[in-house]
């Protein structure tokens, strides 16, 4: 119990002193440059006060729970030997985190009004809805494939250097061809996939099977899956918006 008292008193001093610089930088440029009172004080301080209580428990939770369920669930795929369930769980585990992810859902939501109001699809609910629905279980589905083609990485030892020089150089190609509307989407679902859900987990599943697998350094082998979980959205949006 003390232990775990102390672990979260640690989480939140560590919160406060990540904070820290955005308070300072607002706080100069409202007082220093702007040189106007702090509206809603009382508010800002209790939003404050929230943002780090959340932070805290965020980051306390992902030391507790999401990063060790990742790697031992790694550890006990690497000991069973199934490479094929191996490839199951990391495609699962790419598409579920994905579809769930809340910058994702809005992000897709937010395309789909665009897309409408300019034109591009019938400005109905159920037509939003489709597209918000295929932006996002493209995206899903592509970081599934990402998931797996970074844990083949793993398994067989290759360069992570060539596979993303060669996914951007795909990504630059594409761009050449693919509908303008549709770039901007795509080079933003590369950035909002990697976020709060999917990143502790695939960081947990990358680490933990590097660390099981005889010859793989955690440190050279087990990071890189979010790199190909950035990439591989901006190939299949492009790809998507081609289609449609």
């Amino acid at each position: 119990m003390k232990a775990g008292l102390f672990a979260l008193g640690q989480s939140m001093m560590g919160s406060l002193r990540d904070l820290a610089p955005i308070v300072l930088v607002i706080a100069f440029f409202q007082l220093a440059v702007l040189q106007q009172p702090v509206p809603d004080l009382i508010g800002l301080l209790t939003g404050l006060i929230c943002v780090v209580a959340g932070l805290t428990f965020f980051i306390y939770g992902l030391e507790m729970g999401l990063f060790p369920i990742g790697e031992s669930m790694a550890h006990a795929f690497a000991r069973k030997g199934s490479v094929f369930w191996l490839m199951v769980f990391a495609f699962s585990l790419g598409f579920g985190t994905t579809v769930a992810e809340p910058a994702l859902i809005a992000v897709a939501a937010e395309a789909a009004t665009v897309a409408a109001n300019g034109g591009m699809i019938e400005a109905t609910e159920q037509a939003q809805l489709s597209y918000a629905s295929g932006l996002r279980y493209t995206v899903a589905f592509s970081v599934g494939l990402a998931i797996v083609l970074g844990v083949l990485r793993i398994l067989k030892g290759w360069s992570i250097q060539y596979m993303i020089i060669a996914g951007y150089m795909l990504v630059v190609i594409m761009t050449a061809f693919a509908p303008r509307e549709i770039i901007g989407i795509a080079y933003d679902s590369g950035g909002v996939t990697t976020s709060t859900i999917t990143v502790p987990l695939v960081t947990a599943l990358g680490v933990g099977l590097a660390s099981s697998i005889e010859g793989r350094n955690p440190m050279i082998d087990g990071f890189g899956l979010i790199a190909f979980a950035s990439l591989t959205p901006m190939i299949f949006v492009m790809a998507y918006g081609m289609v449609i």
